[in-house]
């Protein structure tokens, strides 16, 4: 239940994200999201006295505070001022598979071949679908989606690396913390003009992304799989598209096409198949 949780919030992200790009600079967005978390997480950590992460784990929480919390958010609202949400959704739907190439290549796993056919399936997969959306070509915002999922899959790579050294929740939480150099000033210098002119409803999605998005949706994700094991509690991440579906048609209007869903499901179909085929790490030579 706390997988499904942490699943149905990192859902909403895309419709959210939709919503407040159509008021909101996807600069001004980005820098507030992770400033209005890192603010919160350092809260957290202060109260709870938490004592910093040891010094030869930085360069970790550096690659993923870059990737996760600047870069990721970044492309990601820039690939939604051009695309729906729902057309986001199949694209991201390969970051499963990105994921677990790049846990692939810092664990140094053997997968099995049926893994990388899936794979390879799933990235064809996603660029058919991007083509078929775009006329026969790929759009702006398909090029920032892909690079969105290239850079997210580094950082949540680095991040699953660092939950054997700390609870997710706390990585999450200085990864957001180690953000606040970068995110409090820019913004400061991007903040909106016409902040009043603004409506609700793009506050509302900023607020969103920033708490649960960026933030408590790790917290009901890692304790999850804690709980449950990561290998049974990742499979709900399978649904994620549909829920993404569901909260476009309800609160962006998106049509949702008979095509949308059978790529959406091709594509998880492959996810599927990789996921149960990645191989566990071999063991160094002991010396």
């Amino acid at each position: 239940m706390l997988g499904f949780i942490g699943m149905a919030i990192f859902g909403g992200t895309l419709p959210a994200t939709r919503i407040a790009v159509s008021a909101i600079d996807p600069l001004a967005m980005t820098a507030l999201r992770t400033a209005i978390a890192g603010l919160c997480a350092l809260a957290l950590l202060i109260a709870l006295r938490r004592p910093l992460p040891p010094r030869r784990l930085w360069p970790q929480l550096a690659i993923a505070m870059l990737c996760v919390s600047i870069a990721f958010p970044f492309l990601m609202a820039l690939g939604m001022q051009t695309v729906d949400a729902s057309h986001g959704g199949v694209v991201l739907g390969i970051l499963p598979i990105a994921t677990a190439l790049v846990a692939v290549a810092i664990t140094h796993e053997r997968p099995r071949p049926l893994f990388w056919i899936a794979s390879l399936a799933g990235a064809a997969l996603v660029i058919a679908f991007a083509l078929r959306q775009g006329g026969g070509a790929i759009s702006v915002g398909d090029i920032f989606l892909f690079a969105a999922v290239a850079v997210s899959s580094v950082g949540y790579a680095f991040s699953g690396k660092l939950t054997s050294h700390m609870p997710g929740w706390e990585v999450i939480s200085w990864v957001l913390v180690m953000a606040l150099p970068i995110s409090l000033p820019i913004s400061v210098l991007t903040m909106p003009a016409d902040i009043g002119q603004i409506p609700v409803k793009p506050w509302l999605a900023l607020l969103y992304v920033a708490l649960f998005s960026q933030w408590i949706g790790f917290f009901a994700w890692n304790a999850g799989m804690a709980m449950g094991g990561i290998a049974r509690v990742s499979q709900v991440q399978l649904l994620q598209p549909f829920i993404t579906f569901a909260l476009a048609a309800f609160f962006n209007d998106e049509t949702i096409t008979l095509q949308i869903l059978l790529f959406a499901a091709a594509v998880v179909a492959t996810v599927a198949i990789s996921t149960r085929t990645r191989s566990r790490p071999i063991a160094p030579p002991h010396d």
